[in-house]
């Protein structure tokens, strides 16, 4: 699938039902919800929710309101190795699994998140144990 089929599958209250239950799921998260700062959930929810509309929707909020994504430098100063990776990934599939009906738009998502996450890694592996 491409992203405006992608698009057209979820829409833009699917991403957004997708973030929210991403969201619950990082807060409670021993390994990685620690990164997210504790005062900003409801902005670290809209920053991805914008991000995924601009990324599959090509809707303007994310850029008008943090320019270019540079998702790698955004994620410098978190550590993330291959369990952090791993994690995001589980919970966002699981999120995934409940808000995303169409299965061919799940697994094009999840692809496109693996690839994601994996690219935002920047430990080696064994840099980085659970825990922190």
């Amino acid at each position: 699938m491409n992203e405006e089929e992608i698009y057209g599958a979820v829409g833009e209250e699917g991403f957004t039902r997708l973030t929210a239950n991403f969201y619950r799921r990082m807060r409670r998260d021993f390994l990685i919800g620690p990164m997210y700062p504790a005062d900003d959930w409801e902005g670290s929810e809209e920053r991805l929710r914008d991000f995924l509309l601009f990324r599959f929707g090509a809707d303007e909020r994310y850029l008008e309101k943090r320019g270019h994504p540079r998702l790698r430098g955004r994620h410098m100063p978190f550590k993330i190795g291959v369990a952090e990776r791993d994690r995001w990934v589980e919970l966002m599939g699981a999120a995934a699994a409940e808000e995303i009906s169409d299965e061919d738009a799940r697994e094009a998502l999840m692809a496109f998140f693996s690839q994601v996450a994996d690219f935002l890694r920047n430990q080696q592996e064994g840099e980085c144990p659970i825990g922190g």
